[in-house]
């Protein structure tokens, strides 16, 4: 049974960092494509980060290059999000996934990731 876990969400005031950690198991396919996204309240998920497990290429949404850094562990197949310089925007509930089949042009769409953790949350006060 595939699981992903994820943890370190929290509370900091703006200009703060966090580090997300998302744990994978049960999973052995080593080409997919990890994601985390957000979702606020009252808005739709939004794709944040993606990585490629295979060659590490990594993609971000505009509203966070520059600030968010995703990497992966693949001995201990936790995949993180580095994200500093935090605004209130960016409170939400994020999530990390599994993509099994997807592309460039797709890899940060929820509808692409087949499994899902239960997410951890982020609040940034001004």
């Amino acid at each position: 049974q595939v699981q992903l876990v994820e943890s370190g969400g929290g509370s900091v005031q703006t200009g703060g960092s966090l580090r997300l950690s998302c744990v994978v198991s049960g999973y052995t396919y080593t080409r997919h494509c990890m994601g985390w996204f957000r979702q606020a309240p009252g808005k739709d998920r939004e794709g944040v980060a993606a990585i490629y497990i295979g060659d590490g290429s990594t993609y971000y949404a505009d509203s966070v290059k520059g600030r968010f850094t995703i990497t992966q562990d693949s001995a201990d197949n936790t995949v993180y999000l580095q994200m500093n310089s935090l605004k209130p925007e960016d409170t939400a509930m994020y999530y990390c996934a599994i993509a099994e089949s997807y592309t460039i042009y797709d890899n940060l769409l929820p509808r692409v990731y087949n499994y899902w953790g239960q997410g951890t949350h982020v609040s940034v006060s001004s």
